[in-house]
């Protein structure tokens, strides 16, 4: 649900200072148990992705978006990149291989 709703954030679904669904409504939205995402929302809160304002509800932090971008990226190039280049390295495949296929999308 984390995830989601930083995916959300990215998207532009929400922005800055903007309230986002209650814990109830994305529970309901997401059809999952509401423990699930008021986890979700204390882990999204801890982290300064959102904020909550007494009595109003749940807001992205200003910044949030940038703080996202910035941790996945990371996440991305240290994880995930590394992976990719194994198994291009394993099947042959090549950098021009890559960038044929991204022009082709």
């Amino acid at each position: 649900m984390a995830d989601r709703l930083c995916d959300e954030i990215l998207a532009g679904t929400y922005k800055d200072d903007d309230r986002i669904p209650s814990v109830r409504e994305y529970a309901v939205m997401l059809e999952v148990n509401t423990n699930t995402a008021v986890k979700a929302y204390d882990e999204l809160a801890r982290a300064n992705i959102i904020y909550n304002k007494r009595g109003l509800g749940y807001f992205v932090t200003p910044g949030a978006r940038e703080q996202i971008l910035r941790q996945r990226q990371a996440y991305f190039m240290e994880q995930q990149l590394p992976e990719l280049f194994r198994q291009m390295r394993l099947l042959g495949l090549g950098i021009e291989d890559i960038e044929k296929q991204w022009r082709s999308i």
